[in-house]
């Protein structure tokens, strides 16, 4: 299997494992129980060496330190089964008010992984201590006392004292709306910065400059299909790029990031076909990462969308928190102001000698903004603050796109103006809306 195969694999498996909630204590017990290791056999050295066992450290008989490696294992454990079972109840608290697909972002957060692996290590490394622990008090041979590796514990447990401290203050933390709003628009900005900034290739200085496929390519090209059913994670742009250079193909890519493909559906075209052989077949496969649950890696639409979704819940009937739906769009004016600012490469990827490699489909920045607004309208076109706020964002939206995006942006702020006019609302709100629609330019 080719390296670029390897490595679009392994940074997809790396991925979900540093974003699972196991990864990191499951690593921090392993490194408590090797720290072990290493501190009893250090303290071996200085029981051989040092015969008065000076300083502080050396306090600890057999019986001390069996009792004390005892009430910290003890402790710990216990208190890592209540930090899992807050973190459960959290999850379940976010799964009802914000939506199940922002439970990722829970699972994901390093803070409730480092907290309960720390408690999980300082057991461990109790444990693994507490065995080496051998004779009785005024025992004077075939006893050992691993004195270094109990103080080291103490501090431990100590320190694991201030980490339920910080725990306590997170968790209440996380819980809010607001604090999840960040989170849910920082992971957006980040996938606005790993879908634009990362060139696959160098695209025309003109779109309309760019070479076009010839007549041959659906009859002399080879489809390459998906091995399994999901969603499409990320895709190895670089990698495809590099494959159909070396090989002289053009590559169409027929899905991208958050499409749901079935096994043995196409996901890349290669031409010609007589140069696709089974490796180069299974490198291109490789390359498209599927996976059952959408990601907002290279998926922008989906990092969108869960901000959409929280606009949503928030002014149902059973909710009913317009203010969240405030924040909502907001952050999505964070996300899209981001984008504004980004020039949409061309679906067109030549290589560095100019010659066309890749198709890629062409990403409709005002449709996308179009959709997710609408989205949060429908809801909310009898609230005047949520016109209010959807009018002011989409303004500022409009006068910072690309011309395109801003007929596009211009055209859903009228509508908006126009149903909000004909919205059932209170007496009192109507002058509202009529000074919104006069501001805005956009007449009912």
């Amino acid at each position: 299997m080719a390296a670029s195969f390897s490595i679009t694999r392994v940074t997809a498996l790396w991925g979900r494992l540093n974003s699972s909630f196991w990864f990191v204590p499951a690593a921090m017990a392993l490194s408590a129980i090797a720290l072990s290791f290493v501190l009893i056999e250090v303290d071996g050295l200085l029981d051989v060496a040092q015969s008065d066992r000076p300083g502080a450290l050396f306090t600890f008989g057999p019986e001390g330190a069996r009792a004390t490696l005892s009430v910290i294992a003890s402790s710990m454990i216990t208190v890592a089964s209540l930090i899992f079972s807050i973190t459960m109840l959290s999850l379940q608290l976010a799964s009802s008010q914000f939506g199940p697909r922002t439970l990722g972002n829970f699972m994901r957060d390093r803070s409730n992984q480092i907290v309960l692996g720390t408690f999980i290590a300082t057991f461990l490394y109790c444990l693994f201590v507490l065995r080496s622990v051998r004779g009785t008090e005024g025992a004077s041979f075939s006893s050992f006392v691993p004195h270094l590796a109990v103080a080291f514990g103490v501090l431990m447990a100590a320190a694991s004292v201030a980490v339920l401290l910080y725990f306590i203050h997170h968790i209440a933390t996380s819980i809010r709306v607001e604090t999840l709003l960040e989170k849910l628009a920082v992971e957006g900005c980040a996938a606005v910065d790993q879908v634009f900034p990362e060139r696959l290739g160098q695209g025309p200085a003109d779109k309309a400059a760019g070479q076009t496929l010839t007549y041959e390519f659906e009859d002399d090209s080879r489809q390459i299909a998906a091995d399994s059913d999901g969603y499409v994670q990320s895709i190895g742009s670089d990698v495809l790029m590099r494959l159909a250079s070396e090989n002289d193909l053009v590559l169409s890519i027929a899905a991208r990031p958050g499409v749901f493909v079935t096994q043995g559906t196409c996901v890349i075209t290669a031409y010609p076909k007589a140069r696709v052989s089974d490796e180069i077949d299974e490198d291109l496969r490789g390359a498209v990462v599927i996976g059952r649950d959408r990601t907002s890696y290279q998926d922008l639409e989906f990092a969108i969308r869960r901000i959409v979704e929280l606009a949503q819940r928030s002014l149902s009937p059973g909710i009913n928190d317009p203010t969240t739906a405030l924040y909502c769009i907001d952050r999505l004016g964070q996300v899209f102001g981001r984008l504004a600012d980004r020039e949409i490469p061309s679906p067109m990827r030549l290589d560095e000698g100019g010659q066309l490699r890749v198709l890629t489909e062409v990403f409709d920045l005002g449709d996308v903004t179009c959709r997710s607004f609408a989205a949060i309208a429908r809801y909310g076109m009898t609230d005047t603050d949520v016109v209010a706020q959807l009018a002011e964002t989409l303004a500022k939206l409009e006068k910072s796109f690309p011309l395109a995006a801003s007929v596009a942006v211009s055209e859903l702020l009228e509508q908006v103006m126009h149903e909000s006019g004909g919205a059932t609302v209170p007496a009192f709100d109507r002058k509202t809306l009529l000074d919104l629609q006069e501001n805005s330019g956009k007449k009912p």
